[in-house]
């Protein structure tokens, strides 16, 4: 599963549903059983007028009719497409429904339903309606793409990849099928693929804003920010104040860390989103224009980010008013919660993961595996077997372990219940204890008659006495085998001994933040190794494992990961240290579980579990945050923890106190 760590900036901004509505103001035809004269002037009128744009005058005609023939099904499904334009969906699915009633497979009255209920949230009658459109009109190429964005709003990217292949291979050379095509793969992880698609767009018409947009996505999911802007910018330049390019320009400064112009864009993307409410009749709750929710999820991370929290949940709170099943917004607010030190309510929030595009496709996998079985909803177990699944990253499974052994405590307690851990397999000799068997993810699932994330796991193990106390167990709950942290000890030698780590997993989605710049590192640690020269006693040696390995070089420090195997390694190396100083990896989460003294040096905006301002840890007794006062200054971070570290250790000078 992708590590769902931080707040969410979509991948792409999501276009309005390419459904041809106006397809469907044409002309009704008589037939057999038709109404009156009278009713079908009165709808020939009411068109014209819809045609026309008087919304209120023509709304007020439909229902003039309806009320002399109310089972008159060309003047119902008029009437819902006007309804659906105006923002009243679910009055508009309603009446619709009446109208496929009366005219059993009228293909556009099927697919004015299908805008409708999509525009509700009900995403999988609106995909199953296309569908059966589709089989009677299968060269519909607006059609099989407006398919294929009800397939990605409903958490399956790579079925939307597949209906977007399609419409490319009836109109190869249609830019707008191209365009969408790379947009559904940059949100499938298939950004180089999304470029060669944006491109060939642009190479059969170059003044296509979609396509413009489609690669400005894609190069920004590759990481090229710069190019990302160039693209967008060229978008703007053909379609200005449009909202999904608006939005896409948000999230491309916020990733080059502009958020003061992000900011700028995103309110202008809400304000074109927006409808004017003098265009709009008396309004019913529904689904708002495009992209408004997106754009508010997207205000809302970058608010996070700027530990504006207050006004990010808000942010967050309005996406999902617009939009109640819109996933990003509900995890994206869980982010802000969390970071806030609201846990239940970021727990709670944090379970629409399992329908956020990012990360559906994992849950939709395990749910379907061979033999898969229902998710535990706390219900008792007896004598059931329940899989736990971590599906996060190293850090995430280290901490989401203290639940294990509650966990396998109640098993026992209920008939003789099992639980079995499936994670990464590096983890697995680390993680095999608790009175649970761990087994490597990699290698297929086990069979189970439940099945739970992780994750999850904080809102079904409430305490003994009842409420919500999600953080147990905060002074250690692993322990490292007592012969290899022997071993280690007489490894590095006498004195006391600091462990470093200065950069995590490159493929972290905030790595570029949380970790210290690279071809930087030996210079911002500097402080540390001038410190441990000058204090005989200190003895530095380093951690670093991955490819900024390769940076420990002009530090001058040994280095101990090559006898890091796996995580009992670690933890045992950990264990025979009297100090880590780290910064937001893995190590310090396995340094905090096992109780161990450690320094976890964090970027301004932070990941959730740190919150801000302190310099404790809810989650871990042992560790000491150090933090940026402001954005990408390290240098005093580092300077920080070598004066607490000269402070600790450093020899007093007899004439100062």
């Amino acid at each position: 599963m992708s590590d769902p760590t931080a707040a969410h900036l979509p991948p792409q901004a999501a276009p309005a549903l390419p459904f041809d509505t106006a397809s469907g103001l044409a002309a009704p035809q008589p037939r057999e059983s038709v109404p009156s004269a009278e009713a079908l002037a009165g709808l020939a009128e009411a068109l014209a007028t819809h045609r026309a744009g008087d919304i209120t005058r023509a709304e007020a005609l439909y229902r003039g009719v309806l009320a002399e023939a109310r089972h008159f099904p060309q003047a119902m499904h008029l009437l819902g497409i006007l309804l659906t334009e105006t923002a009243r969906p679910q009055e508009a699915a309603a009446l619709l429904r009446q109208a496929i009633a009366l005219r059993p497979g009228h293909a556009d009255t099927a697919t004015a339903l299908a805008r409708a209920c999509a525009e509700c949230g009900e995403l999988p009658e609106a995909i199953a309606l296309v569908e059966d459109v589709l089989a009677t009109r299968p060269r519909d190429v607006g059609l099989r793409l407006a398919l294929a964005q009800l397939q990605a709003r409903a958490g399956d990217p790579r079925a939307a990849v597949a209906t977007a292949r399609q419409a490319v291979g009836l109109a190869p050379d249609d830019p707008r099928a191209r365009a969408a095509l790379a947009c559904h793969l940059v949100a499938a992880g298939q950004p180089e693929a999304a470029l060669v698609e944006a491109e060939a767009g642009l190479a059969r018409r170059g003044d296509m804003a979609d396509a413009w947009l489609a690669r400005g996505v894609a190069l920004r999911a590759l990481g090229r920010a710069p190019e990302a802007v160039a693209a967008l910018d060229r978008a703007a330049n053909l379609a200005p104040d449009q909202a999904p390019i608006l939005l896409a320009m948000a999230n491309a400064r916020a990733d080059s860390g502009d958020t003061a112009t992000a900011l700028d864009l995103l309110r202008q993307a809400i304000a074109r989103a927006t409808p004017a409410p003098a265009a709009l009749p008396a309004r019913t709750p529904g689904a708002p224009p495009p992209g408004l929710a997106e754009a508010y999820a997207s205000l809302g991370a970058v608010l996070t980010a700027e530990a504006r929290l207050p006004e990010a949940v808000s942010a967050c709170t309005a996406a999902i008013e617009a939009a109640p099943g819109y996933a990003p917004a509900y995890w994206n607010r869980a982010i802000a919660r969390l970071l806030a030190g609201d846990l239940e309510g970021g727990f709670e929030d944090a379970e629409w993961r399992k329908r956020h595009p990012r990360f559906a496709p994992d849950f939709a996998a395990l749910a379907t595996a061979p033999g898969a079985r229902p998710e535990w909803q706390g219900e008792p177990l007896q004598g059931r077997h329940l899989l736990v699944h971590a599906g996060q990253g190293m850090g995430d499974t280290i901490m989401f372990a203290r639940y294990l052994a509650p966990l396998a405590a109640r098993a026992a307690t209920e008939g003789g219940a099992r639980v079995t851990l499936a994670c990464a397999a590096s983890l697995v000799p680390l993680l095999a204890s608790h009175g649970i068997a761990a087994v490597p993810r990699a290698e297929g699932l086990p069979p189970h008659d439940l099945w739970i994330d992780q994750m999850s796991l904080p809102r079904l193990l409430p305490p003994p006495a009842g409420g919500f106390e999600p953080i147990p167990r905060a002074q250690g709950y692993l322990a490292a085998d007592p012969d290899r942290i022997a071993a280690w000890r007489r490894e590095i030698g006498l004195g006391v001994r600091i462990g470093v780590v200065w950069a995590g997993n490159p493929a972290h989605a905030n790595d570029r933040h949380r970790s210290l710049p690279q071809g930087a590192a030996a210079r911002l640690l500097r402080p540390l190794h001038r410190l441990a020269a000058a204090v005989p006693r200190l003895r530095l040696v380093a951690l670093q494992h991955g490819p900024r390995h390769a940076e420990l070089a002009p530090l001058g420090i040994p280095d101990l990961s090559a006898g890091l195997t796996d995580w009992s390694d670690t933890a045992a190396l950990l264990s025979a240290l009297d100090l880590v100083i780290t910064v937001d990896t893995a190590v310090a989460h396995l340094a905090g579980a096992l109780g161990r003294p450690a320094w976890v040096m964090l970027p301004h905006a932070p990941d959730w579990r740190w919150q801000l301002a302190r310099t404790d840890s809810p989650w871990y007794a042992s560790l000491r945050l150090f933090r940026q006062a402001v954005p990408n200054d390290w240098d005093s971070v580092v300077r920080a923890a070598a004066a607490a570290l000269r402070a600790r250790y450093a020899p007093r000078d007899p004439g100062h106190p």
